[in-house]
């Protein structure tokens, strides 16, 4: 392990935002042990990943008409190089040595017979990202653009997207509209955080609104994924220190329902969706339905868990670790494919 190095970024200068790049790639060599067999790192997207291709990113405006990162470093360092999406890297992390097994090895504890492969993860902060991971394989789809729930509709304002419901700059929006304020006057999310707590000084109603309404946002996105990938979810990202006050608006809205034209309800999922963080959903979740069945014609009898389930939880390794683990766990994959 070495110390992290920190560049400037120079978003809106390439030449400058590639030479701080390779610099600090430099360092972090200089200060290996031993010689790395290969890079791995995240970036942002839009991009090619599997080519190492970087294309038009908003927040770095210097990269314009595809930027090819990964073999300029490759011929810089002499060693593959593997380039991810963030959000792809964390749920892949927690897949391997965080959320996952946790959940599993629950599981197991408890005598169910129920295990987990597949994952859905998204991270809160200054946007809304997203990750994928099915049988232990990190899925990117074909164009490297699976899982971009950012770009799902915004539960609360259809004409937008979720990111504008789910991220740090919603919170503060939602505190300032409810308080009456000016939203550059809006406190950060931790102190909403705070606030609602009673921790600190402000508008109580306010922090507590703002944190539901981002639980419901974040809810109603997480119902799309788990529909089509029928998984467990994990919540990372520098938001998701509020949970005990938007997980369990985010946990009702995977529970809610449509209504069918002659005014019945019609559960949201099929499956059951619990709160991992919540002791008593914990234990539920765990327990299932589990009983014995007999093999019709022998003796033989066979553990049944009849509950399909879903749940929800928070990082257990924390998402900068996630990353990191998820970027190194990528390289030997495929260094080991070579």
């Amino acid at each position: 392990m070495t110390r992290p190095v920190t560049m400037p970024s120079h978003g809106d200068n390439l030449d400058l935002c590639l030479a701080g790049i390779v610099e600090g790639f430099a360092r972090i060599k200089a200060a290996c042990p031993k010689a790395p067999a290969a890079i791995s790192f995240a970036f942002p997207g839009p991009a090619d990943y599997p080519n190492g291709i970087i294309g038009d990113l908003i927040n770095l405006p210097g990269f314009r008409g595809g930027v090819a990162l990964g073999p300029m470093l490759e011929n810089r360092f002499g060693i593959p190089v593997f380039i991810n999406n963030d959000g792809d890297l964390f749920v892949y992390g927690e897949a391997i040595a965080g959320f996952l097994p946790y959940v599993n090895g629950l599981l197991k504890k408890a005598g169910s017979p129920k295990r987990y492969k597949n994952l859905f993860g998204v991270t809160l902060g200054t946007g809304f990202g997203g990750g994928i991971v099915r049988d232990g394989q990190l899925f990117l789809g074909d164009n490297s653009m699976a899982a971009e729930v950012w770009l799902l509709r915004n539960r609360l304002e259809p004409q937008m997207n979720a990111e504008e419901g789910a991220s740090i700059r919603a919170v503060r929006r939602a505190y300032a509209e409810i308080a009456g304020l000016p939203c550059h006057q809006a406190p950060e999310p931790k102190v909403i955080y705070d606030i609602a707590r009673g921790q600190q000084p402000g508008h109580k109603r306010a922090a507590l609104e703002a944190l539901r309404r981002l639980g419901q946002v974040v809810g109603d996105a997480l119902a799309e994924a788990l529909t089509l990938l029928d998984s467990l979810a994990v919540i990372g990202g520098g938001i998701s220190g509020s949970a005990p006050l938007f997980l369990p608006a985010l946990v009702d809205e995977l529970n809610g329902s449509y209504t069918t034209p002659d005014g019945n309800p019609l559960r949201r999922l099929f499956q059951l969706a619990f709160n991992l963080e919540d002791p008593e959903q914990r234990r539920q979740f765990l327990k299932g339905q589990t009983r014995e069945i007999r093999v019709p014609g022998a003796k033989r009898k066979l553990k049944y868990d009849p509950l399909a389930r879903v749940a929800v939880g928070l990082s257990r390794l924390g998402t900068s670790e996630a990353v990191a683990i998820g970027a190194y766990a990528f390289a030997l994959g495929k260094l080991d494919r070579r």
